[in-house]
């Protein structure tokens, strides 16, 4: 039950953080960053067996292997732009969590452009 790992580690850290940001606020976000990255380590085992699925799937099909990397790969960067927000605005900088959040869509799109334009190609081929 990973799941229970990780709403003990969240809620463990909830309360530290509220007894921690009474005597010493500073220190809230380095218990933020541990929590964030003990949750990462219980995920690795998940992650690496959904990308072992997928790439089986991959080969099974006509899936440009190529085009699966990239899908990975932009999912990977939603997660961690999504973890440096949320990092971000539990520091209170609204501000730089935007930018960091407008970065990552950008980057996101940028990466997606060779599966739009293939995706496309297929479409014109396929209308008369």
């Amino acid at each position: 039950m990973d799941i229970i790992k990780i709403i003990g580690v969240g809620l463990i850290s909830l309360i530290i953080i509220i007894i921690v940001r009474q005597y010493k606020p500073e220190f809230t976000l380095y218990v933020s960053l541990l929590a964030g990255a003990l949750i990462l380590i219980f995920i690795m085992d998940k992650i690496g067996g959904i990308i072992d699925l997928l790439t089986s799937l991959a080969n099974k099909t006509a899936i440009n292997n190529q085009f699966l990397l990239l899908l990975i790969k932009i999912t990977g960067i939603a997660f961690l732009t999504e973890f440096a927000v949320s990092l971000c605005k539990d520091s209170g900088e609204n501000a730089i969590a935007n930018k960091v959040d407008m970065g990552g869509k950008v980057i996101i799109v940028s990466m997606s452009i060779p599966i739009i334009s293939s995706l496309l190609e297929t479409v014109i081929e396929i209308l008369p």
